[in-house]
């Protein structure tokens, strides 16, 4: 230790963490750190996170360039922002500006299967082009600005006026899905800027999005270039150093459980807001009354695709079991087929740990079956063992449908197919993440976050009495 700065790792050195616990060095840590580096010690969990002095550097540099954009977009126009999002758009509907975003998702799913990762959500669609279109457009047409009333109190001899205003740099940690890139552009809106870390298997699109795209929209609305950032690193680390900096006024993370998970310590101990959309599975019930068509249709519609909103663990009260197992089974197969696979079935029984389990699956569709004896039963089940997201009841009863929906913990309740839930398809904005109720959660229970989320409150005074004092 020199400058009370930390040169130098040992292997076996005591690390602290919680207040009463201790981790120790592993030697692979000691040989790999230099003088400049950093050590994140997560205090939840003692996970000891290695920050190159190059990641810290790189990240420092990005935001850098969004604080001093957030300063700058105070000078410009709502009709430069909304010029920002149709020149996105129609860059990517161009079939010539779109061709070396096109070839370097290409070359980004060639790798990621060569390296036996999945490939499902990196592939960059035609629908999923469309979509990501589609929601610039939503952007450019929305009503939210960056400044807007939203109440006053009146005095005597003043007045308190509650403005929504812009929050500063958001920090976006987000696995490899080229359309999420995308929609998270959509705090610009409401005049906050962003950094982006993209997962490696997306890195190459990410990197053609951002220079045949985003930088020209930027350039061609007039915009702050540090308004859009993209920290142009493969590493974990380079999260680790975006969600630490105390810079940040939202740290926003999607990917796996455990990896957001990780991410979402690290910013809160560093005081950093954190919203956390990293658990996902949705749960669908059958009750005694359930039209057996519309739960056979809730079921395959509920297993296209894996994403959060997919279906994870289905429940068919006991009365009904001989009929709607047969029928849950059917449109498994069907959505399977779909894929030119066979579905995998897991039957579990109350209480199973398994039933807390997101089965994670690219091409092969994974589901729990479980039988309980009511709905009420079901419900304390999915409170249990849930990540408490989506809520699906399939009944024909609308007491039923009412006890559901009190009962169950879920931000997210439906009465068919589970995968509505998504920001664009319900409510017609793209979102930035669905968050579940797990704790640590920003902004209550409110579960689809959006571009015009990411706002803070300001209090403005007018005082017609100069002489009023306390």
């Amino acid at each position: 230790m020199t400058s009370g700065r930390l040169e130098s790792l040992a292997a076996g050195q005591a690390m602290v963490f919680g207040g009463d616990r201790v981790t120790t060095v592993p030697a692979s840590l000691a040989a790999a750190f230099r003088a400049g580096d950093r050590v994140v010690v997560v205090q939840e969990t003692g996970d000891l996170l290695h920050i190159p002095q190059s990641e810290h550097a790189l990240v420092t540099t990005a935001i850098d360039a969004a604080v001093a954009a957030f300063a700058a977009l105070v000078t410009v126009t709502d009709d430069q922002i909304t010029a920002f999002y149709d020149e996105f758009a129609r860059r990517l509907e161009d079939d010539a500006s779109f061709a070396p975003i096109a070839a370097a998702n290409a070359a980004d799913v060639v790798s990621a299967s060569e390296r036996g990762r999945a490939t499902g959500r990196l592939q960059l669609s035609t629908s999923m082009r469309g979509d990501m279109i589609a929601g610039l457009r939503t952007w450019r047409d929305i009503e939210t600005r960056r400044s807007q009333p939203m109440g006053e109190v009146r005095h005597d001899q003043w007045t308190v006026q509650q403005w929504r205003d812009p929050l500063g740099v958001v920090g976006f940690v987000f696995e490899g899905r080229p359309n999420v890139f995308a929609d998270a552009t959509g705090v610009l809106r409401t005049g906050n800027t962003v950094v982006f870390r993209i997962g490696s298997d997306a890195l190459g699109t990410a990197r053609a999005i951002m220079a045949t795209a985003v930088q020209p929209a930027l350039e061609h609305a007039g915009l702050p270039a540090g308004a859009v950032q993209l920290v142009d690193s493969a590493a974990h680390a380079a999260g680790w150093a975006l969600f630490s900096d105390q810079r940040l006024s939202l740290a926003i993370a999607r990917g796996s459980g455990s990896a957001v998970a990780q991410l979402g310590a690290v910013a809160r101990q560093h005081g950093v807001p954190a919203s956390l959309h990293g658990t996902g599975g949705a749960w669908l019930v059958a009750g005694e009354s359930a039209d057996a068509d519309r739960f056979a249709l809730a079921v395959r519609h509920s297993l296209d695709r894996k994403v959060c909103n997919t279906l994870n663990v289905c429940c068919i009260v006991r009365s009904r079991a001989d009929e709607l197992v047969p029928r849950f089974h059917a449109a498994a197969r069907e959505a399977a087929a779909a894929r030119g696979v066979e579905p995998i079935v897991h039957d579990l029984t109350l209480d199973h740990s398994c039933l807390a389990h997101e089965w994670e699956w690219d091409t092969v569709p994974e589901v729990s079956l479980l039988i309980v004896d009511d709905v009420a039963q079901a419900i304390e089940q999915c409170n249990r063992f849930s990540p408490h997201l989506v809520a699906s009841l399939i009944s024909d009863d609308q007491a039923e449908h009412e006890a559901f929906y009190r009962g169950v913990d879920s931000p997210f309740v439906g009465d068919g197919f589970t995968r509505w839930v998504d920001g664009q398809f319900a409510l017609a904005q793209p979102e930035l993440g669905l968050s579940n109720w797990q704790g640590g959660r920003l902004l209550g229970r409110g579960g689809v976050l959006s571009g015009d989320s990411v706002f803070t409150i300001r209090l403005r005074a007018q005082i017609a009495d100069p002489e009023l004092h306390r």
